[in-house]
């Protein structure tokens, strides 16, 4: 059944139209992601189908009884009081005098009794509009996201924030839930955790987001915004990727055909008087038919020329850190690091994770020797040359051009020992000559991270400390970072939420765990969930009551009933492995996705418990096999 359709609609700031006579309908049960460039028009999209903006042309039909709830990319600045309240604000009917009642409630639980008068007529307004039903909604709303409605929203995180936004989009019961980059600024366990949530919530999504760990867990349809035009992709994300390059390579010999005949068009028009007597009047308008297309043809846009300059080799041993610890306010409950040691060599790429707070940053400066631990040292290698990735973007002057902020007031840049003029520079990074002109101000966040990053790689290094680079780029341009990270000879100390971007570039990674334990881990993400001491943590659906990693490596003797569950384990894992495999053949089939969408929702869905259970099997063959 569609929710929404959308027919032939445009929508322009200029030239060219970002939405050009585009065509759309969603249905029910869908999870579609929508993908694009920077500024392709994502965003743009989801405010049209939201009703915050009008198209210049085009029809959007919401059908009879539909509700459409959108969680923007960023929280509101201006939200005061409970969660009650912050909720109860986003209900279409008695949402005041709910938001109104449990203000007072609140009041009135504080000692303010001369609030008992106001209090009663507000529960009295509210039965006379049935309140108290959808106050019984939104509690539960509340329960379900793991929310206590009574504290107060200004206190929360960011990660709690933006999951108490979600509570408010979700209490009116929407039947499509439109999300801008939910997964920015969250770190990884509110990220499964939202995951998990969005799974099992019985209505629609349309969806932004360039965590490909995240839309391969969710999608089931993917939407590209490219050149104005919407591309349907049905199918997970390799699937996408895949389809995606093909049809670039079938754009690119068409283009290549089409300008091999308008180039040979032109020269026969230009033969002079014979050929002219000859012209054929039909062959001429033809001939201005081909060059209106050539005209109106809009090229791919072109991808960023990361490039990352190189300083002289810094000494083998980059940094050595021994038993460091480090507390806040000099007192020692409130310790963030306890007793941490790590030996980074000359070319390791480590990564950083932990949750939001945990202090992660902390760390980076301790090892930079920015700050002085509690206790412990930390010894610097020789020669380093260090270039640092602020997520905070601070090193930006908002008020500076694009252009100031990497030359500082000059016309070039030295690049690799060469000087190259700075608009041409940073138009490698994707900034037309207009773009560099105008103050960072102006910018979006992804161009803001593009600036960071050609800021960043215009001064020679052979470290690099990048705290959270991939929020807001693009995936083309994250899989060019990507590549230049694993190419790139220097150290990489890397901090980030990004799953998939850690397992490709990282060859180890440190991990907070609780209480102040920072450990380390070889390999990427996937790695450290193999390793990690197990627990029963339902984000991850990690094994319930196995016992920790220091135990499995202990030389106690396994149990009769252990050694029978270890002998059964492999065979097992490789029954797993071929549904597995089963599954993905049958996705990789173009026609699989033209099958109901529910039916190809339900297999996804199949398939991603089923990867859940193969990693979870292979991590307590791993415990079994430490203790026999």
């Amino acid at each position: 059944m569609p929710l929404i359709t959308i027919k032939n609609m445009s929508l322009s700031f200029g030239t060219p139209p970002l939405l050009d006579a585009i065509d759309l309908q969603i249905n029910a049960n869908e999870r579609v992601c929508l993908l694009g460039r920077n500024g392709a028009g994502k965003s743009t999209l989801l405010k049209l189908i939201n009703g915050e903006l009008q198209a210049d042309e085009g029809k959007l039909t919401v059908h009879t009884g539909i509700r459409v709830a959108k969680l923007n990319q960023e929280v509101p600045a201006n939200m005061d009081g409970s969660i009650n309240e912050v909720v109860a604000g986003g209900l279409e009917k008695a949402g005041s005098l709910l938001q109104n009642y449990y203000h007072l409630l609140h009041e009135v639980s504080m000692g303010n009794m001369n609030l008992l008068d106001r209090l009663g007529d507000c529960q009295q307004q509210l039965e006379a509009e049935g309140g108290w039903e959808i106050s019984t909604r939104l509690e539960a709303i509340i329960s379900k996201l793991q929310l206590d409605g009574e504290t107060d929203f200004n206190a929360l995180s960011g990660g709690l924030k933006r999951r108490v936004m979600l509570a408010r989009a979700l209490v009116n019961k929407p039947d499509l839930l439109l999300l801008d980059e939910p997964t920015n600024h969250l770190d990884i366990e509110s990220i499964i955790w939202l995951e998990d949530f969005l799974l099992g919530w019985q209505g629609s999504l349309m969806f932004i987001s360039h965590d490909r760990s995240f839309l391969q867990k969710l999608s089931t349809r993917i939407i590209e915004i490219d050149r104005g035009q919407l591309k349907d992709w049905p199918g997970d994300y390799p699937t996408y990727l895949s389809r995606k390059q093909k049809s670039l390579e079938d754009e690119d010999k068409e283009n290549a055909l089409f300008d091999k005949k308008l180039a040979a068009e032109e020269v026969w028009i230009r033969q002079g008087i014979k050929a002219r007597r000859t012209r054929n009047e039909g062959r001429v308008r033809a001939l201005e038919e081909l060059r209106r297309q050539r005209a109106a043809r809009r090229n791919v846009t072109g991808t960023a020329k990361v490039e990352i300059q190189t300083a002289e080799k810094s000494g083998k041993i980059v940094l050595e850190a021994k038993n460091i610890s480090y507390h806040y306010d000099d007192s020692p409950e409130n310790s963030v690091i306890q007793g941490f040691s790590t030996t980074i060599q000359r070319g390791d790429k480590v990564g950083i994770i932990g949750p939001n707070g945990a202090g992660k940053t902390t760390l980076i400066r301790l090892l930079l020797g920015q700050i002085q631990p509690q206790s412990g040292t930390v010894k610097l290698g020789t020669k380093l040359e260090v270039a640092y990735f602020d997520q905070h973007r601070s090193v930006l002057d908002e008020e500076k051009t694009v252009q100031d902020n990497i030359a500082d007031g000059s016309d070039t840049v030295t690049v690799n020992g060469k000087d190259r003029h700075v608009i041409s520079y940073l138009r490698d990074f994707l900034f037309s000559p207009e773009r560099v002109r105008q103050p960072v101000k102006a910018l979006s966040g992804g161009e803001r991270n593009r600036l960071l990053l050609a800021r960043l790689f215009s001064r020679p290094s052979n470290m690099l400390v990048l705290d959270e680079p991939t929020n807001d780029l693009d995936s083309d341009t994250l899989d060019l970072l990507e590549e230049r990270l694993i190419d790139y000879s220097g150290t990489v100390m890397l901090i980030s939420h990004d799953r998939t971007f850690l397992d490709h570039v990282v060859t180890s990674t440190i991990v907070f765990e609780k209480s102040g334990q920072v450990k380390e881990y070889i390999g990427g993400y996937q790695d450290w969930l193999r390793q990690r001491p197990a627990q029963a943590n339902k984000a991850n659906k990690a094994i319930k009551n196995a016992a920790p990693l220091k135990a499995a490596q202990q030389t106690e003797e396994l149990s009769y009933v252990e050694r029978q569950e270890l002998a059964k384990l492999p065979t097992q894992l490789e029954k797993l492995e071929v549904q597995q495999q089963q599954l993905h053949r049958q996705m990789a089939d173009p026609n699989f996705y033209q099958r109901d969408q529910g039916e190809v929702a339900a297999l996804q869905q199949q398939l991603a418990e089923l990867e859940t259970e193969i990693e979870t099997t292979f991590a307590r063959w791993e415990l079994l096999e430490g203790k026999s």
